[in-house]
């Protein structure tokens, strides 16, 4: 019986499993856009596995943000308060381009004719101000079926404080037109914001039938191929759940490979005493990263899809592990722009044509091409030895790129490499730096079919001063997801005075009707309370600030004597990210729930290991370019070669499957006891 986990990533779908000895399996097919399910299919295929021979299955997938990006979703409307039908598309004035005369803001993602208005109001003290009149409903439904409507988002104002109108409202959709696809905002968040709120439950609305079809198709496949066993999918705060609840509420789908990366990589610093560690993954198309204190991932509600320095972007008001992504992997494009300036990214070659290597098509130079004209790949070990790479082709597109620039083929390429790598310098910035934290305090732990490429040269541009390379670096965000709990967020908005009396009592009822509703959940689909365990959060402010920063919070019952330690580790917080403290009255502002339920999951072994000798795994030396440290006769080593406890020192290269490490002269590589590559790349 197998542990299998899959993740559809741009360019290609992993899949990893374990078997009951401990042994573990990887494989990789392409993705194959419009029928995703093919490509999980095709990567179990390959590695000549059942799915009857499945005790567990997780998967990660990309449908839920590419219907986002690529707009193609579900013809959506939204029933909301009367007056406020336009609150999605006011927003919030907080363009990023400020001075941009011409500046428009995102278009919604339902057009006005299909934002229609209901009667009713409650206050935003959960006091209803005015009845809800649902007498209107039955023509404005059959309107939307004229209009072709698939799915209907509903949020009200205040709802968040009494979700009772809404709570009416979806129930009567769901009887008058059950076979349309519907969604209130306070099924997905119970947190105040209209605006952003909304625009959740528009967005939710909008990939709800495309994830309900993708949902269905893929466990459909599964269950004619023998699989018996529960699928559990990935959410984006890190957590596993099942397939009855994303179906209600997809949109928490969002993020869903690139979260159990940073996850597995929480897990892994866990495992080797690395509780400070910034996680980066370097795929085909994009590379991303997380930062993680203490062993723990920062998550975030104030999420925006397709932010850029142009636009104000899309939020989503649900837990997403804090990521920074930009548009560079080993699939990223190499071009000169108009003042002979080069660039890398954001445009991908993808999986089709890929790289010029592949021979698919391709004609650009990539970031891949430049290594492999580098030395740092293997032009007869590509892709794992399953194809040789088009080297002709390669020193074309270099050629052609450098006669652009005035600059030889060499130069070109190393110009790629570092372009690519000061982008993803000021990403590992944006998540660090730019949140209060030094980067040299960190460990990097770099994966992704890209992350051994590059993550000694980010290293020491950033002064870190270890590298970590996971084992299984190549398919790590499927192995991470072998690592997650079922897990549920829940968010609930109330002003609470921390230094009025009764606060602590307060904060106890809340959190006790919060855990009850987590666990009335679970129970409905037959998981006992036992398996079920809380952590609790909260956001605090100065009182009227617009911001909160979030702080943890003890078990058990809280007391008035614990209301001290709590405001002063919040001003601990604050003063982390803003620098500054407040002699100010201390507010929380929300409660954030965690429900764990524990599931069976990967329990990671030590290795075993043999009397052989580092030399034995010496595949050949070949002359590479280190970029910034030159050329060099490097030693290529086998990466299922090595063992725990070997040693060496760069100019080095791994090699395996799915993954090339590169270790420049001069720094120490030693395999821990998991076998994953410790690369000491500062003092």
């Amino acid at each position: 019986m197998l542990r299998v986990a899959t993740d559809i990533g741009g360019t290609f779908t992993d899949l990893v499993f374990v078997t009951p000895e401990g042994q573990v399996g990887t494989a990789k097919s392409h993705t194959t856009p419009g029928q995703y399910e093919k490509g999980v299919m095709d990567v179990i295929a390959a590695k000549h596995i059942s799915p009857r021979d499945f005790m567990s299955f997780v998967h990660g997938t990309t449908i839920v943000i590419n219907a986002i990006t690529e707009r193609k979703g579900a013809k959506a409307a939204l029933l909301t308060t009367q007056g406020f039908r336009d609150i999605i598309e006011i927003g919030r004035g907080n363009r990023p381009d400020f001075f941009n005369l011409e500046y428009r803001k995102p278009q919604p993602f339902v057009p006005r004719y299909l934002r229609r208005e209901i009667p009713g109001r409650m206050s935003y003290k959960g006091m209803e101000e005015k009845p809800l009149d649902l007498s209107g409903l039955v023509a404005i439904l059959d309107d939307f079926r004229r209009e072709g409507v698939e799915a209907i988002a509903i949020a009200f104002i205040n709802s968040y404080a009494n979700p009772a109108h809404e709570e009416a409202a979806l129930a009567q959709v769901q009887k008058l037109w059950p076979d349309v696809s519907v969604v209130a905002s306070t099924q997905i968040t119970r947190e105040w914001r209209e605006y952003e709120r909304m625009n959740t439950a528009a967005l939710s609305a909008y990939v709800q039938p495309i994830a309900h079809r993708y949902l269905d198709d893929l466990t459909g496949c599964l269950a004619n191929a023998g699989m018996q066993c529960t699928s559990y999918f990935i959410a984006s705060n890190c957590g596993v759940d099942t397939v009855k609840n994303m179906r209600q509420v997809p949109i928490t789908m969002i993020e869903s490979g690139p979260a159990s990366g940073v996850w597995g990589a929480a897990a892994l610093g866990r495992l080797i005493g690395e509780l400070n560690a910034i996680a980066i993954d370097i795929g085909g198309t994009t590379a991303k990263c997380g930062l993680i204190t203490k062993g723990e991932v920062k998550l975030n509600t104030n999420y925006l899809v397709e932010r850029t320095e142009a636009s104000a972007g899309y939020p989503v008001m649900v837990p997403v592990v804090d990521l920074v992504e930009i548009g560079n992997g080993g699939g990223s494009v190499a071009w000169v722009d108009e003042f002979q300036r080069m660039h890398v990214g954001p445009q991908s070659a993808g999986a089709v044509p890929g790289p010029v290597a592949y021979a698919l098509g391709g004609t650009e130079a990539t970031t891949t091409d430049a290594n492999l004209a580098l030395g740092c790949i293997n032009p007869n070990y590509f892709c794992g030895g399953t194809m040789t790479a088009d080297m002709p082709a390669v020193n074309k597109a270099l050629d052609q790129l450098a006669a652009t620039v005035h600059i030889s083929r060499q130069e070109a390429a190393r110009g790629i490499v570092r372009i690519a790598n000061n982008n993803m310098v000021n990403a590992i910035k944006l998540i660090s730096v730019n949140r209060g934290h030094d980067p040299r305090d960190f460990t990097l732990i770099a994966f992704g079919g890209g992350g051994g490429m590059h993550a000694c040269a980010l290293a020491k541009e950033l002064g870190i001063r270890k590298v970590v390379i996971p084992k299984q670096s190549s398919v790590f965000s499927a192995w991470g997801m072998l690592l997650s709990d079922l897990r549920r967020d829940y968010l609930q908005t109330q002003i609470v005075d921390l230094g009025a009396p009764g606060a602590a009592a307060q904060i106890n009822d809340a959190l006790t009707q919060l855990e009850e509703k987590a666990l009335r959940a679970y129970e409905a689909e037959n998981i006992v309370r036992a398996r079920v365990h809380f952590l609790r959060y909260a956001r605090f402010r100065y009182q009227n600030q617009e911001h909160s920063v979030e702080t943890d919070l003890p078990n058990g019952a809280i007391t008035d004597e614990q209301m001290g330690p709590i405001v002063e580790h919040f001003h601990v917080n604050y003063e982390r990210e803003y620098t500054y403290r407040l002699a100010a009255p201390v507010e929380l502002v929300c409660y954030h729930l965690i429900a764990i339920a524990q599931v069976d999951k990967l329990k990671p072994e030590k290795l075993p290991t043999t009397s052989r000798r580092v030399e034995e795994a010496v595949k050949a030396h070949r002359e590479v370019d280190y970029v910034e440290a030159g050329i060099h006769s490097a030693t290529i080593y086998d990466g299922d070669a090595l063992e725990p406890g070997m040693s060496f020192a760069g100019p080095a290269i791994i090699e395996e499957s799915g993954a090339t490490t590169v270790i420049p002269p001069g720094l120490h590589c030693h395999i821990d006891d998991y076998g994953d590559y410790q690369i000491q790349t500062g003092q």
